[in-house]
C-alpha cells in the first residue's frame, strides 16, 4: 500500500504527462506521454483490495494493448500514409478512453475501483485522448463512435444497481456530447468538460462521503439530512441534463450549434438517449423520496459531522448554481 507521499507524487506526475501530451507537437511524444499518465495512474489505482488489484491489471492490459495498436499505426502511417494506419491510431484512442463500440472494460473497472479513482478516471482520465483525436478525426468513425456511446450509455445504465457501474454508462453517454462538441469547437468542448466535471465531483465526493455504492444504500443514507438529500438528487438530475440546471447548459449550446450546421439526424439521436438518461436518474430520485428506510441491510450511515455537511450541502450549490452562465451567452 502506498503512504500519501507516494500517492502525490504519482498524482504530479499523472497531471505533468496529461499536460505534455496537449503541448506536444508530435504523435511519438503523446504516446510517450500517454504511457507515463498509464504508469502514474496504476499506482493510484492498487491498494490491498482483491477487486482493486484486478482492475488495475485489466486497466494494464487494455492500456497497453491500444499503446501497441497506437505505436504500430504511427511507425506505419510515417512510411506509407495509408487511411487503414489513420483509422487505427484513432480507434486506438477511443479504446484508450473507453468511448463505444470500445467501452466493455470502463464500467468492469469502474466496479474494483474507490470513489476518489472513478473520479480521475471519468475526468482528468478523458482530457488526453480527446485532445489528441482532436488531430486526427474521421467523420464516419466519429459519427459511429458518438452513436454508439450514446445509445450504449443510456441502455446499459437502466438495469445496474451500482452507482459505480452507472456512472460509467452515465460517463460514456456524456461522452458523445463531448465528441460531438470537440468537432466543432476546442471551446465548447472545454465548457462542456468543466461543467461536467464539476457536477460528476459533486456527485462522487457525495458518495464517497457517505460510503455509498449501490443503490439501496442511497435510500437511507441521506434520512437525517433531508437538504443535503435534495441538492443531492438535484444534481443527478442536472447530470442528465434537466433544464434550467447547470448541466443543460453546454447541451444546449451544442444542440445551437448543430441546429445552424443541419446535424437534425444526429441532434435527434442525442437527446433522445440523453432522455433515456435522465429517466433512470429521475427513477433513482423518486425511489429515494418515495422510499425512506429506518433500516438497511447494506448501510445506515449517517453524517453527524457538521463541517462535512457544510462542505456538501456548499459544494452541491455551487454546482447546481452555475446556471447564470445562460444568461452571459
Amino acid at each position: 500500500m502506498f503512504n500519501n507521499s507516494s500517492k502525490l507524487i504519482f498524482m504530479i506526475m499523472l497531471m505533468i504527462s496529461t499536460i505534455f501530451i496537449i503541448s506536444s507537437n508530435s504523435w511519438i511524444t503523446m504516446w510517450m506521454g500517454m504511457e507515463i499518465n498509464l504508469l502514474s495512474f496504476i499506482p493510484l489505482m492498487s491498494n490491498n483490495k482483491l477487486m482493486s488489484s484486478e482492475a488495475s491489471l485489466k486497466y494494464f492490459l487494455i492500456q497497453t494493448f491500444a499503446s501497441s495498436i497506437m505505436l504500430m499505426s504511427m511507425i506505419m502511417t510515417m512510411n506509407y500514409q495509408l487511411i487503414l494506419f489513420k483509422m487505427l491510431i484513432m480507434m486506438s484512442i477511443l479504446l484508450k478512453m473507453g468511448a463505444a463500440p470500445f467501452h466493455f472494460w470502463m464500467p468492469i473497472i469502474m466496479e474494483g475501483m474507490s470513489w476518489n479513482n472513478s473520479l480521475l478516471l471519468l475526468t482528468w482520465q478523458k482530457i488526453a485522448p480527446m485532445i489528441m483525436i482532436s488531430y486526427m478525426m474521421i467523420n464516419k468513425i466519429m459519427f459511429m463512435s458518438i452513436t454508439l456511446s450514446a445509445f450504449i450509455g443510456a441502455i446499459g445504465g437502466l438495469n445496474q444497481t451500482s452507482l459505480r457501474k452507472l456512472m460509467a454508462y452515465s460517463s460514456i453517454n456524456h461522452m458523445s456530447w463531448m465528441l460531438m462538441s470537440i468537432m466543432y469547437s476546442h471551446t465548447m468542448w472545454l465548457m462542456y468538460f468543466l461543467i461536467y466535471s464539476i457536477i460528476m465531483l459533486t456527485i462522487i465526493i457525495n458518495l464517497n462521503s457517505m460510503k455509498i455504492s449501490h443503490m439501496n444504500q442511497l435510500f437511507s443514507s441521506f434520512y437525517y439530512n433531508k437538504t443535503l438529500k435534495f441538492l443531492f438528487m438535484m444534481n443527478l438530475l442536472s447530470m442528465g441534463g434537466l433544464p434550467p440546471f447547470s448541466g443543460f447548459l453546454p447541451k444546449w449550446m451544442l444542440i445551437n450549434f448543430m441546429i445552424n450546421n443541419n446535424q437534425f439526424l444526429m441532434l435527434f439521436l442525442l437527446i433522445i438517449f440523453s432522455l433515456i438518461t435522465l429517466f433512470y436518474y429521475l427513477r433513482l430520485c423518486f425511489a429515494s423520496f418515495m422510499l425512506n428506510y429506518s433500516e438497511n441491510n447494506w448501510n445506515n450511515f449517517c453524517l453527524n459531522n457538521k463541517t462535512i455537511n457544510i462542505t456538501l450541502t456548499s459544494l452541491s450549490l455551487f454546482s447546481l448554481l452555475l446556471l447564470p452562465l445562460y444568461f452571459l451567452l
